[in-house]
């Protein structure tokens, strides 16, 4: 094989690869996602989150909680701070949500309170129904 030829080779070879590996991504951020949205429902018993209290949870691969406020119910929410993403810790003597990373400060209400967190938390859609505590 002569030199001009196996240039022409390797170069028609790497400008396919750069083509597929520009056109591919594209493809897919264009093309709407198949299948259905990957949401479940967890069912937690009342009995499991007392009145004052938080439970950790996993809700669609997302660390949340669930906290019982006194005089105001039930509310869920991630636990995945809107700063940089460590995990927020229910303090309850406070009242409040505490981000370790960088000393963000959530209510009750998952709103931002102080630090450098630039959003609320999100909430997770909650309900009670009887005796259980349906999330999702």
């Amino acid at each position: 094989m002569k030199r001009r030829k196996f240039l022409q080779t390797l170069l028609t070879i790497l400008g396919s690869t750069a083509f597929v590996s520009f056109a591919y991504p594209l493809l897919r951020f264009l093309a709407p996602p198949s299948g259905e949205a990957k949401t479940k429902k967890l069912i937690l018993g009342k009995g499991e989150v007392p009145i004052g209290a938080a439970k950790d949870i996993v809700f669609n691969d997302v660390p949340a909680i669930i906290i019982n406020r006194p005089g105001r119910g039930l509310i869920a929410f991630s636990r995945v701070c809107t700063h940089l993403g460590c995990l927020v810790e229910y303090e309850k003597d406070k009242n409040r949500l505490l981000c370790p990373c960088h000393a963000g400060v959530y209510d009750l209400e998952g709103n931002v309170v102080s630090g450098p967190p630039p959003q609320p938390l999100p909430k997770l859609p909650l309900r009670v129904e009887g005796e259980n505590i349906v999330i999702g």
